[in-house]
């Protein structure tokens, strides 16, 4: 896959850039140019900024082949046009999350906190291609108080099939901010696609009947998943459990 597995080049970046609020950065900078080499053969791209602006302050060059849009022109909708229609809710709900997280961390006025998710993007050939999302928030009193984020899209075509449908992290745990592989990108996979695909409808409202009808299975088979869900869960009602994936962002 690749040769350049850990994010030393980007804990450097953020180092060397950040007292400066990543803004009017030299792309002949030689830590610039070597972070882009290794994207180059890693496809990735990365965006940087302030939380709290409405611009971005960085972006890296390959963010044209991964989502059609240069460096120079682009914003946070380019990614919003380029998600598939499939995606795009959990995509807004990510955005969403990642503004709570921000607040957190401003309020605590210390921290850093990781949010990641794969996403489905069209690329600047017109093709799909499933993206894995980093985003990497820290708080910081240089040059100002302010939370920043820095985020890492990954092609991850090369990944063996993801057990819930889709990777998703919120927390803490930095060890997740890595170059992905199989075994990372399968942790989150708590419940199976179709059991998701059941909490989904059941978040919407629809019994479990309305539900096998829509599936084409049987109301027996869906109360198995509802039971098997629970379990997975340790909770007691499928509505705390919906609760939860909603505060997480999975919902």
């Amino acid at each position: 896959m690749t040769d350049n597995q850990d994010y030393k080049l980007f804990h450097s970046f953020i180092e060397t850039f950040s007292p400066i609020g990543f803004n009017e950065i030299d792309p002949s900078h030689p830590l610039v140019m070597e972070m882009e080499q290794m994207m180059e053969r890693n496809n990735q791209f990365i965006t940087v900024g302030d939380m709290f602006e409405s611009k971005t302050s960085f972006v890296s060059k390959r963010s044209f082949n991964i989502i059609g849009v240069e460096p120079s022109e682009f914003n946070p909708y380019h990614f919003i046009e380029a998600t598939h229609p499939n995606d795009l809710e959990r995509y807004i709900q990510c955005r969403s999350k990642s503004i709570i997280m921000a607040n957190e961390l401003l309020v605590a006025k210390k921290g850093e906190m990781l949010l990641a998710s794969d996403i489905k993007t069209r690329n600047c050939d017109g093709v799909y291609s499933n993206i894995l999302i980093q985003c990497y928030l820290f708080y910081s009193e240089t040059p100002r108080k302010t939370v920043y984020f820095f985020e890492v899209h990954t092609n991850i075509d090369w990944c063996k099939k993801i057990k819930q449908g889709f990777y998703y992290y919120s927390g803490n745990d930095l060890s997740n901010f890595k170059y992905p592989d199989n075994v990372m990108l399968n942790m989150s996979s708590r419940f199976t696609k179709r059991e998701f695909e059941i909490i989904k409808l059941i978040e919407s409202g629809l019994s479990s009947e309305q539900i096998a009808k829509k599936l084409f299975l049987s109301t027996f088979t869906i109360n198995t998943h509802r039971g098997n869900i629970l379990k997975k869960s340790g909770k007691a009602h499928i509505s705390e459990l919906i609760y939860e994936l909603m505060e997480e962002g999975k919902l």
